[in-house]
């Protein structure tokens, strides 16, 4: 009698596997014309394929999110280098027992800057626990890039409440891991910052900017462009510590001067308050709990 085939048998397993004997032996890849293309690392890695690479790293973090249910997403943006409450305690006790200057100084500011951290992380637990009273159709998922930080703050939020919470990180020439509090199987690495900004945008329902760098900033800016020359859908732009972004960026001058509209500036407002960053994402979009019962 004939052996019934498996509908979903992978008939290309054989590539891997090849590859996996490799590795296991310890015998180092050398280019091979007749290895099968996908599976040619050096070939994968040529200039000539990184179109193909793009390509991939915009499907295969799509098609993830697709198959666990995540349709939209908060995205919060930040600095990587600020430190949670517990950590920047330690330093400040670290630096008064030594006693050096500098020290005390950079612990006093980590100390300052845990604030932040601290209000990212009640953000996106609010966020977690009043989504999972939504129906599913309307449930928003903290995404953030995954890093250190406020990143990790917004995260781990979320995760405390129980809820999956995305991660787009990148590969930086020093090192840099996804935070411990992304969902193992929503955490994503990307080569090319093009790729994980369309991500970023694809699934986002709301952009919540706490202070940060030059990254924060290429971000925050990309998304109000978008939203300011209609490519994107309007969505609730969110900057958190109107101190931080008012000694930042004066944005009135750029009024004066015509570069903008005195209306752009209605793309986004400013707020000091996790609850107040909600409500106002929660009535852009009109969202109504789920009654139980009902």
């Amino acid at each position: 009698m004939d052996t019934p085939h498996d509908l979903d048998e992978n008939s290309l397993a054989a590539a891997w596997a090849y590859l996996r004997a490799h590795s296991d032996a310890g015998l180092p890849l050398r280019p091979n014309a007749y290895r099968m293309a996908f599976a040619d690392p050096e070939f994968m890695a040529r200039r000539e394929t990184r179109g193909i690479r793009i390509q991939l790293e915009l499907l295969k973090p799509d098609v993830d999110q697709q198959e666990q249910g995540i349709n939209h997403t908060v995205v919060v943006f930040g600095s990587a280098r600020f430190s949670s409450p517990e950590t920047a305690q330690q330093l400040l006790d670290a630096a008064r027992k030594s006693g050096d200057v500098s020290a005390l100084k950079e612990a006093e500011r980590h100390m300052r800057n845990a604030a932040y951290y601290d209000l990212a992380h009640r953000f996106g637990h609010i966020v977690a626990t009043h989504s999972a009273t939504l129906p599913e159709s309307e449930r928003l998922y903290i995404c953030t890039g995954g890093g250190p930080g406020i990143m990790e703050a917004a995260n781990r939020g979320a995760h405390d409440a129980g809820a999956l919470t995305v991660g787009l990180n990148i590969a930086l020439p020093h090192e840099q891991q996804a935070n411990p509090y992304v969902t193992p199987s929503l955490s994503f690495k990307f080569h090319y910052f093009a790729a994980r900004k369309m991500h970023f945008m694809m699934r986002a329902k709301a952009m919540v900017a706490f202070p940060g760098g030059f990254g924060t900033l290429d971000e925050l800016f990309e998304v109000i462009t978008l939203v300011q020359t209609k490519k994107s859908a309007p969505v609730p732009i969110i900057l958190f510590g109107k101190d931080y972004w008012n000694r930042l960026i004066n944005l009135d001058v750029m009024v004066e001067e015509g570069a903008v509209s005195e209306s752009d500036l209605n793309l986004f407002k400013f707020t000091d308050d996790p609850q107040e960053a909600w409500d106002t994402i929660q009535a852009f979009y009109k969202l109504q709990a789920v009654v139980p019962g009902n």
